[in-house]
């Protein structure tokens, strides 16, 4: 039936509403798809390089580059990053045909693959394949989000940006160095290390293919989970593989019958402790956001010390010593090269996760050549006369007596004989020499800060070393010996910055030198330790050795022309050992580590001070040579020669008593009758030629011709001093009174 003219323009009217609304609705949702698209839309990096904001922690590497530390926290691959051209041809060829087959043709998005998943994931039911390209996986590694259409439209369209900013061999370096695999690894080199402890250069083609398939489901196509699953897939790749030419026929028939090994990787040598020490105080900021740290380790070195310490301690464990630490400093460039400590962390080696190296310890010996340093930098020589005869020292209200390591005692000798055999009578005689608080403040001078007591807290008792320092601060000191008397702090990072570093100089570089010298000498140490101990080293190694009291701590120190080696062995909880002393336990350890440092160098000596004279002088005196004593040669600071008719340079000191001191309590024995019971008064610095009158409470009871009269014990509390008359003389010298109780 035809409308009327009125209800066809009401007709008319209708469709055009709806058509002008519908027109809206589409205007409105299109501007609203492209607003949201446009805002939902995020900015591309400026660099493919890994952003360092992303950078949880640096990994610290050796001089050459070696790994030190392993982590894999990070959001990116930061160490193991190599350029596109280092990867191997069939590894990128085999990861764009499974990941992106045309890659180099399409412009971020792949339309054609996109279809075809869609018509397969339809005719599934289910998503069963997901068409990212290359471009928008790396898109999804910058911006991820959650897995929706909406999320793949706006990969897609950044993915096509991606490439209008970057080439295709700039995002597949990218991509193949950030794809992430199982156990948070992520690119081909850490993957490669991971399965197969190899580099991707060194893979096999099964292997390579297995590195390309994983990448789909890494949790699904673990080779250590799902070997069987994983061989399918990569045998479907290689047929691919061989239809597109990649392949030949020979590659195919090894992939199919492959049988992929899982080899472990190996750790990295094991640097913990020195690690730890390397962010106290932290690094550089510049060195550290480069996410590296290149350290003055040596990986090579590191790795045969730590055998060559667990091997020696393993000899020793019978004898009670567990725990042992070494330290290697290239003192020519202040460099530590070496920092071991037994056993790196294993279970079986107790408290290894303490640092032995910067753990404080007494280190007996080990301390007499600085002293001496000290005392020649005073006044003494190498052919300085002391006496080496037993000792008593007052300790506190009572007497300590002092003893050599190996209980004997040599009257007279040489300054060079005393430290090159490391006597401690004489030792005791240097510090009294220079005064323990210039002792203390030229160790402080030197680094050793663990010494924070009053000088009278450690006494002479300084000079063996009763104190407690460390591995580090010993070998520290040592390197200004070695260096010709300059301190100068370590290194621990090998660093482009031209830092002025701290120097000063502690010692004179003949004194220096002169103590090298000394400690090289094997002559000079043959009263202690023989013509052919271990310490006489092929090339000239200044050596000392060093135990502390019960054998809890032996040492062994020295340096050659280039390298200062500390060595420590003992209990990290204080346990004594069974006799382990500084020549029998770590002296061998030093021995073996010296030999490897000098393995592959040219040698020489050690540095002498051409500014050192020579003469002659007699053996048993120290007084110039006159044709009528044994004779021999030593080297002297200008201005320092014995000359004729005159005794080496020594300092007057005063005359006290020595024995007893005051305030000391003496405790008579009742199974001894007291008859039988004595106690020796004793003077020090008596000049010769005196006779002493002794006063016990004001009364004359004895004079004799030398510094020491016995005195009957007798109960209660008394006076001593002692009348000085020289021969020939009327004058007389009174020492102080001392007050003392004999209970």
């Amino acid at each position: 039936m035809a409308l009327d003219p009125v209800e066809t323009i009401m007709v008319i009217k209708t469709q055009k509403r709806w058509i002008s609304a519908i027109l809206l609705v589409v205007i409105v949702t299109a501007g609203a798809f492209i607003w949201q698209t446009h805002t939902d839309l995020l900015p591309l990096p400026g660099s493919l390089a890994p952003a360092t904001a992303g950078l949880r922690k640096v990994q610290v590497l050796d001089r050459n580059y070696i790994p030190l530390t392993v982590t894999y926290q990070n959001r990116w691959n930061f160490h193991d990053h190599i350029p596109l051209h280092e990867i191997p041809g069939m590894l990128q060829q085999a990861f764009v045909v499974s990941e992106d087959q045309r890659f180099f043709r399409h412009g971020g998005v792949d339309w054609q693959a996109r279809l075809h998943a869609l018509w397969q994931n339809l005719g599934a039911l289910r998503s069963v394949r997901g068409a990212s390209t290359i471009s928008e996986q790396v898109i999804r590694m910058w911006h991820p989000r959650p897995r929706t259409p909406w999320s793949r439209w706006l990969e897609g369209l950044e993915a096509a940006r991606l490439e209008k900013s970057f080439s295709k061999g700039e995002i597949l370096e990218f991509y193949l160095n950030q794809v992430p695999y199982a156990a948070q690894r992520r690119g081909v080199v850490q993957a490669a290390r991971y399965f197969f402890d190899r580099d991707p250069d060194t893979l096999s083609t099964a292997e390579i293919m297995a590195l390309v398939v994983m990448v789909r489901a890494p949790s699904r196509l673990d080779v250590r989970k799902n070997p069987a699953g994983l061989i399918r897939s990569i045998q479907q790749l290689a047929g691919r593989l061989l239809q597109y030419g990649i392949i030949d026929n020979g590659q195919y028939a090894t992939i199919s019958v492959a049988d992929l090994r899982i080899r472990e990787a190996a750790p990295p040598v094991r640097a913990d402790h020195f690690v730890q020490n390397l962010y106290q105080p932290a690094p550089p900021r510049d060195v550290r956001d480069s996410g590296r740290l290149r350290t003055t380790l040596d990986a090579g070195l590191q790795r045969i010390v730590q055998t060559i310490l667990d091997h020696r301690l393993k000899d020793l464990k019978d004898r009670g010593a567990r725990n042992g630490a070494a330290l290697i400093v290239d003192h020519q460039h202040s460099e530590v090269l070496a920092w071991v400590n037994s056993g790196a962390y294993l279970a079986d080696v107790p408290a290894s996760w303490i640092d032995a190296v910067t753990t404080p310890r007494q280190p007996g010996s080990t301390l007499k050549p600085l002293l001496y340093a000290l005392a020649l930098e005073k006044g003494w020589t190498a052919a300085t006369m002391l006496e080496d005869y037993p000792l008593s020292e007052p300790v506190g209200r009572g007497l300590h007596s002092y003893q050599n390591y190996s209980r004997t005692h040599y009257g007279p000798l040489r300054v060079r004989e005393a430290l090159g055999n490391s006597l401690n009578i004489p030792a005791l005689r240097a510090i009294q020499f220079v005064g323990v608080d210039n002792f203390l403040d030229c160790l402080h001078a030197l680094a050793v800060r663990s010494l924070q007591h009053h000088p009278d807290y450690y006494g002479d008792g300084l000079a063996l070393g009763n104190g407690e320092i460390t591995l580090l601060e010993l070998v520290r000191a040592y390197t200004v010996l070695a260096r010709q008397g300059i301190y100068r702090p370590l290194q621990y990072l090998m660093t482009e910055e031209t830092r002025q570093p701290a120097i000063r100089r502690v010692f004179s570089a003949e004194i220096a030198s002169l103590i090298g010298n000394i400690l090289s000498d094997p002559q000079a140490r043959r009263l202690e330790f023989g013509n052919g101990s271990l310490l006489r080293f092929p090339v000239q190694t200044a050596v000392k050795t060093g135990t502390s009291s019960d054998y809890r701590d032996a040492w062994a120190v020295g340096f050659n022309h280039r390298f200062t080696v500390g060595i420590w062995i003992g209990n990290l909880d204080h346990q004594a050992t069974d006799g382990i002393s500084g020549s029998n336990g770590p002296a061998l350890i030093l021995r073996s580590v010296m030999a490897e440092l000098n393995r592959y160098r040219d040698t020489r000596p050690l540095y002498l001070s051409p500014r050192l004279v020579k003469a002659e002088i007699c053996r048993d005196s120290g007084r110039p040579a006159d044709g009528c004593c044994a004779s021999l040669s030593e080297w002297f600071v200008p201005g320092t020669e014995p000359q004729t008719d005159t005794l080496p340079a020594q300092d007057p000191k005063n005359v006290y008593l020595q024995h007893p001191t005051q305030g000391m309590q003496l405790a008579m024995d009742p199974r001894i009758p007291a008859d039988w019971q004595a106690f020796m008064f004793k003077l020090a610095n008596r000049p010769h030629n005196t006779t002493v009158d002794w006063y016990v409470d004001e009364k004359l009871v004895a004079t004799t011709s030398s510094g020491e009269y016995l005195w009957a014990l007798q109960p209660g509390i008394h006076s001593v001093n002692a009348r000085l008359r020289p021969d020939g003389s009327r004058q007389v010298q009174d020492t102080p009174h001392v007050s003392f109780t004999v209970k």
